[in-house]
């Protein structure tokens, strides 16, 4: 579900596959002030495991993650996340702005 895509009013939706090999996922790291963001993991290997960064950039947290598990990150907190092997994932945004280009980025060397 995307402009280009399926409409919706306020939710977009989409899967991400990391080619073998991969681990990091949306990076340059970023916020979106306007929408809520939610992840689904999976094609987890069962060894291992994903760590969801989130929280304010200049005071993040993390979540380890596994296979079939989901995260919510609210509009404020980063999005972004690494694994110990590839994967995919489920992203669902939901809010009033659908824009891919709204994104309040920052720089890594930012993060604390």
């Amino acid at each position: 579900m995307h402009a280009d895509g399926i409409r919706s009013s306020q939710l977009v939706l989409g899967v991400t596959s990391l080619a073998p090999g991969s681990v990091w996922n949306t990076m340059p790291p970023h916020t979106h002030d306007r929408r809520t963001e939610c992840y689904l993991y999976f094609d987890l290997p069962d060894d291992a495991r994903v760590i969801h960064i989130m929280g304010e950039p200049t005071e993040s947290r993390h979540l380890v993650v596994g296979d079939r598990e989901a995260v919510i990150s609210p509009s404020w907190s980063v999005h972004a996340g690494v694994g110990s092997a590839s994967y995919s994932f489920v992203w669902a945004m939901a809010g009033e702005n659908q824009s891919f280009d709204d994104m309040d980025g920052f720089a890594i060397t930012d993060m604390r």
